[in-house]
């Protein structure tokens, strides 16, 4: 039973480790090109739906996911919202009245306005997971109220680049997403 037991906990602590990094690259039409990054404040949340001190909240900023979280003395924080190691969300969180907000999984406390690792997964659980992996600190994003709207500063060209490397089309009967002939 112990066996099983551990070799459980490997499979699943395996499962979040990244894969080997290889020197392939590849040089087919399917990858596109990077765009520059061009930074633009994005309606994130109403004001009505803003968090009471000591909490947070999840939104949606150019289509990243953002964690707008409120500290004890009312300042507004917006970071990343997927906590590492696991990318549980963020939001789901505890501020705390040092500065930090609270991974509810594993524990981890990030900085809410440097978004670095104040603890790295102290729980149980996470001292496991968290063994397998590198400290890793959240995103922040500089935030401002307008117009009745939280906004966040955010790279509006960061989702596209992240899916830059992805299929990205139908293709089609000579196995080209562009519609262009050869």
């Amino acid at each position: 039973m112990k066996a099983f037991i551990l070799a459980t906990l490997f499979a699943a602590v395996s499962a979040f480790t990244s894969s080997p990094k290889t020197s392939f690259v590849s040089k087919t039409a399917l990858n596109a090109k990077q765009v520059p990054s061009k930074l633009e404040y994005c309606p994130c949340i109403p004001l009505s739906d803003l968090p009471k001190p000591g909490k947070a909240t999840s939104g949606v900023a150019g289509g990243l996911a953002i964690c707008i979280a409120v500290d004890s003395k009312g300042s507004v924080y917006a970071l990343g919202d997927k906590c590492p190691p696991i990318n549980q969300p963020l939001s789901f969180g505890k501020v705390n009245a040092d500065g930090t907000i609270e991974d509810p999984l594993l524990g981890t406390k990030f900085s809410l306005k440097t978004g670095d690792v104040v603890s790295w997964c102290p729980s149980g659980i996470g001292k496991i997971l968290g063994g397998a992996f590198s400290p890793t600190g959240v995103p922040v994003y500089p935030v401002r109220q307008r117009g009745g709207n939280i906004e966040v500063q955010v790279d509006v060209n960061a989702k596209y680049n992240f899916e830059a490397n992805y299929w990205s089309g139908i293709l089609d009967a000579q196995g080209k997403d562009t519609g262009t002939y050869y």
